[in-house]
């Protein structure tokens, strides 16, 4: 499965957040998501199980429980993916951060 395909869904990408936390059992994302989204567990197991077989995260066995990770590889070749297209936006966003420099500063005056 392609990078955008695995994050154009957003259950995934807000597991992918709740990972970027730290160390989760599978029972900890599956109470947030099913909370958040109204999905079974099965449901959530699957984006995992998506999310584990695209490289997006790690799960290690402790004891009975599993404990997912972010696998940030595939985050890295997304970021170097976005670089051609950053000068998109960059002189947009600097210019931008002058003009809100600019602001402040003739509040101050």
């Amino acid at each position: 499965m392609h990078a955008f395909d695995v994050l154009g869904d957003p259950v995934r990408r807000r597991i992918l957040e709740l990972l970027a936390e730290g160390e989760k059992s599978s029972g900890d994302v599956v109470a947030v998501v099913q909370r958040e989204y109204g999905i079974s567990q099965p449901a959530v197991s699957q984006h995992l199980k998506v999310l584990r077989d695209s490289g997006f995260a790690t799960v290690r066995a402790d004891a009975q429980r599993r404990l997912y990770a972010v696998d940030t590889a595939p985050l890295r070749d997304v970021d170097r993916w976005l670089d051609q297209f950053r000068a998109f936006w960059d002189h947009k966003l600097e210019a931008f951060a002058t003009e809100i420099a600019r602001g402040k500063k003739k509040r101050r005056d």
